[in-house]
């Protein structure tokens, strides 16, 4: 179970995110959508223990992520939205060297990462140096290493960037399968198709407040929306009114310039 208590981010004057409060449970691929600059890059952080909150705390099954990062981060995968890889390593190379941060080494690191990049098609790159990676295969490695030893959470800010669709396909395979064994992943994607399609619940995000929690329908519900896309929902949420001004002022340009 993931944990979110009272979590709040300042920068100076500016709140990046007030007062977020959130539980996943165990089992679920719950999606975490806002538009950009509403806070949930920073929430992420915050939960993967890169970013101190201000206020409010992360918890990860009962692990304080801040009070007992060891523990907490033995029990987490993430994947950032900007694969950071070292360039003079060899794929294989960074995979041992990830896994030896979590304190794994050996016979059964290997075997896990030979599986890794066969899974990932990565297995005849696995000698050259990241340096000559394509980013869609420095994403992969990513989030190989996310996996190399065996987390029992995932975080993913936008997963799918970067990947190619056989790639993007197989991933959210994987974040199902590991949804079903009892594992947690929390996802942040601007692909709301992908998000409706695969996730369990959702939570939106604006001005660094979660202004809708739930399953599709529970939001339908409760925004009187009948049978409205996850996208329709998003944007009656989030900024449907200046989609629609926008709308206005394209028309009204077009009639003016016929």
């Amino acid at each position: 179970m993931i944990r979110l208590e009272n979590l709040t981010k300042h920068y100076g004057s500016f709140v990046a995110v007030d007062d977020v409060s959130l539980e996943v449970s165990r089992g679920v691929l719950y999606g975490f959508l806002g538009p950009n600059g509403a806070g949930k890059t920073t929430t992420l952080r915050m939960i993967a223990g890169i970013l101190r909150p201000t206020d409010g705390r992360v918890l990860l099954g009962g692990d304080d992520v801040h009070r007992d990062p060891i523990a907490a981060k033995q029990r987490l995968g993430f994947i950032p939205d900007r694969p950071f890889v070292y360039d003079k390593l060899t794929g294989a190379e960074f995979l041992r060297f990830v896994a030896a941060l979590y304190g794994q080494e050996g016979d059964t690191v290997d075997r896990r990462v030979a599986e890794l990049l066969e899974v990932f098609e990565l297995t005849s790159w696995k000698d050259e140096l990241v340096e000559a990676y394509s980013h869609g295969m420095r994403q992969k490695l990513i989030i190989s290493s996310a996996l190399i030893h065996r987390p029992e959470y995932i975080v993913v800010d936008e997963p799918m960037v970067g990947l190619d669709p056989k790639a993007a396909r197989l991933l959210k395979d994987i974040f199902r399968q590991f949804a079903s064994r009892g594992g947690t992943v929390l996802m942040s994607t601007h692909t709301l198709e992908v998000a409706e399609a695969m996730c369990d619940r959702v939570a939106i995000i604006q001005h660094g407040k979660i202004v809708a929690e739930g399953t599709v329908d529970d939001l339908r519900r409760q925004h009187r929306a009948g049978d409205a896309s996850l996208e329709e929902l998003f944007l009656k949420l989030t900024g449907g009114a200046q989609v629609r001004e926008l709308a206005e002022v394209l028309g009204h340009g077009a009639d003016g310039a016929s």
